[in-house]
């Protein structure tokens, strides 16, 4: 149902509408993942993610009949956007339908796109089944995220763009999530060249597509910041495609795909979603199945809230010991705070916080305890520094 030639069918049909986003060499990653590695910025979308693709060679395809009456979508976020953005430059009437807990800036974004947005269910699964009776009640053409050979054509257009910019690529790991972006992708890498490898990642909360894959039932939940991809119920359509053209779909744990969007954007500058981060997080997690090949994958999206990232950023500061919490015992004598203060300065640390704590926790009222936030170089500058207090006769614990 879904073909190279109908990939590069919609690719002119788009063309002009959506970015053709840079597919570029990372020196940096390259390096510390042990392969040659390229990224394609689907984050650089108008709407920051590759959904745009889909959704308009879907809406392209409506009759001016179905344009009138509406559109309704389900979505956690990307879709939503993608499908009201451009049903308002096509003015045709969006409603979109999106889980409670979605992300406040796709809810946000939806909105400032000029769709109707209305709040439904605890997941996606429970969004689309309001979706389909507001879509039936009022007579409106249901545009589904992945269950649809119009869309997974659309998203294929990044495979195409892929492997037209980079002809020898050995291998492209993209995320999943209903199945969408990876089925058209591998369509077109495929065709174009047989002998590439393809891989899905998910994260460790939602495995469906892995779960299905191989035959265990499925049993997903619990939070993640890949919300993106936390889908229960993935693509028929997609798993066809799949299960024949994709090599495996590997799971990756929360804290990796952390790491992945702190890598992104120390060391590329650019900001991805949990979704859009997956695919590197898989290549940190398991970099022998990658080592010495030339891998292409894409950052798939980049809605964030900025609260979820600045968050995501200190977590990784602690998690690379950049950001250190030291409890230090000291006698209560004037000064004390002081010489310890300059034993930590004359150590490169970085005082953030300083908290003084002489009630609870301390073995004497004699002996107070001091815990202080530390900012360090790295893993090493902070064994330094634990030396240095250690050298001087201080009591201090890593926390």
């Amino acid at each position: 149902m879904v073909t190279l030639d109908a990939i590069r069918a919609a690719a002119a049909r788009i063309q002009g509408a959506v970015e053709r986003t840079p597919f570029l060499r990372s020196r940096t990653l390259s390096r510390l993942t042990g392969c040659e590695l390229y990224l394609k910025f689907e984050n650089l979308q108008f709407t920051a993610s590759f959904k745009e693709r889909g959704a308009l060679n879907k809406l392209l395809s409506l009759s001016d009949v179905e344009r009138k009456r509406g559109v309704i979508a389900m979505s956690a976020g990307n879709h939503a956007q993608a499908v009201a953005y451009h049903a308002s430059r096509l003015g045709i009437p969006a409603l979109i339908v999106m889980p409670k807990g979605s992300p406040n800036t796709k809810i946000k974004n939806t909105q400032v796109h000029g769709a109707r947005v209305v709040l439904e269910g605890e997941s996606l699964a429970e969004a689309g089944a309001h979706a389909r009776e507001l879509a039936r009640r009022e007579n409106l053409v249901f545009v589904h995220p992945y269950e649809d050979p119009l869309i997974i054509e659309g998203q294929g257009t990044v495979g195409l763009e892929m492997l037209e910019a980079v002809p020898d690529l050995d291998l492209l790991v993209v995320p999943v999530g209903g199945g969408g972006l990876i089925a058209g992708i591998a369509t077109a890498a495929r065709a174009m060249k047989p002998g590439i490898r393809v891989v899905g990642v998910e994260s460790k909360t939602y495995p469906s597509m892995h779960q299905r894959l191989n035959g265990q039932p499925i049993k997903v939940g619990g939070d993640t910041i890949a919300e993106g991809i936390a889908v229960k119920e993935v693509g028929d359509i997609a798993f066809g495609i799949i299960r024949k053209e994709v090599e495996e779909v590997l799971v990756v744990p929360e804290e990796t795909i952390e790491r992945a969007v702190v890598a992104l954007i120390e060391i590329e500058k650019t900001v991805a979603e949990g979704a859009g981060a997956a695919a590197l997080a898989a290549l940190l997690e398991h970099p022998q199945r990658f080592a010495g090949r030339k891998v292409g994958l894409p950052i798939s999206g980049g809605n964030i809230d900025s609260r979820v990232l600045a968050s995501v950023l200190m977590r990784g500061l602690v998690r690379d010991q950049r950001l250190v919490r030291l409890r230090v015992t000291m006698p209560d004598v004037s000064g004390s705070l002081a010489k310890v203060a300059q034993i930590i300065a004359d150590a490169g640390g970085n005082i953030v916080e300083v908290i003084h704590q002489r009630i609870f926790g301390t073995s004497s009222v004699k002996s107070p305890e001091v815990e202080f936030l530390i900012e360090t170089r790295d893993r090493e500058h902070t064994d330094a520094l634990a030396r240095a207090l250690a050298d001087k006769g201080v009591r201090a614990i890593l926390l």
